[in-house]
């Protein structure tokens, strides 16, 4: 007998239609195994496909949705746009303006209100934990740049708030936006680090609304937005004084695949450390669909 499972494909971190990330949400995948949830983010082939399992109403509103996070190569214990499109998705479901999230990283508390008009989701993201320091002619070497491009303002170094992200700041967006790096020198030296990505940031950006310009660039190309490493970006300018603690920091991502995206964030600062990490944005529902498994 055929199995169905509902869907939603959502543009995450965007106020528009066709912008911002990519995502998948199946808000009730009870009886998919892990193979079937695999073969399905395959099928999608977004840069990441979302899973609840629901169990308990009241359970579930009170210590949160159990939800697995599924990119094209493996899962995933914590992205951010997955976050937010998907507590967007359980928000409209159950009439919710409180929505928590268990992943494998732990509870990720979302909370919606209304900005500009439209629905808006802040999620709570992990602790902020920072990590090496990198030597600048090495990160220059693997991204094919001069080190004359950074911005000695801050220190390129590792932050993670359940993926450890390279923070790179550069002196222009000019050379941000036309970087080609190539992806194999990138890897091998982010794997004698304690980074994952690198997250490519600049001052200057193409909306002067926008606080940061970033990239972050994977084997698959330009992420459209990355809600796993703009809270560590945050967590960072607030440690290093490129963000006032509180202060609400909007980086745009995406221009460069043309999928513009928007995201808010800010951190507290706690006896220099800072804490409290929040990311936040819009999400368009696009696309509703059901999946059939025979």
């Amino acid at each position: 007998m055929p199995r169905n499972y509902r869907f939603v494909w959502l543009d995450v971190f965007a106020t528009t239609a066709l912008e911002g990330n990519q995502l998948a949400v199946f808000p009730d995948a009870r009886g998919l195994t892990d193979d079937e949830m695999q073969a399905i983010a395959r099928e999608t082939h977004l840069s990441e496909t979302t899973f609840v399992f629901p169990s308990d109403p009241n359970s579930d509103r009170e210590h949160g949705f159990r939800t697995r996070i599924f990119a094209v190569l493996g899962e995933m214990p914590f992205a951010g746009h997955p976050t937010l499109g998907t507590a967007n998705v359980l928000s409209e479901r159950e009439g919710l303006s409180d929505v928590a999230l268990l992943l494998r990283v732990g509870r990720i508390p979302v909370h919606f209100s209304e900005r500009g008009g439209r629905k808006f989701g802040e999620m709570v993201q992990a602790e902020p934990e920072f990590g090496q320091t990198h030597d600048s002619k090495a990160v220059a070497r693997a991204l094919g740049v001069s080190p004359d491009d950074f911005d000695p303002s801050a220190p390129i170094q590792t932050v993670s708030t359940g993926v450890p992200f390279a923070m790179v700041p550069f002196r222009s967006i000019d050379v941000v936006s036309r970087l080609q790096p190539a992806w194999p020198s990138m890897e091998e030296y982010l794997r004698g680090t304690d980074a994952k990505y690198f997250y490519l940031l600049s001052r200057e950006t193409v909306d002067r609304s926008a606080t940061m310009h970033a990239r972050m660039i994977f084997a698959g190309g330009d992420d459209p937005a990355t809600g796993s490493a703009a809270g560590p970006a945050v967590a960072w300018m607030t440690k290093h004084a490129l963000s006032k603690p509180e202060q609400s920091v909007l980086i745009e991502q995406g221009t460069e695949v043309h999928r513009t995206s928007r995201i808010y964030c800010r951190a507290s600062l706690r006896d220099g450390r800072p804490t409290n990490v929040r990311v936040g944005g819009h999400s368009v529902p696009v696309i509703e669909g059901e999946l059939r498994l025979s």
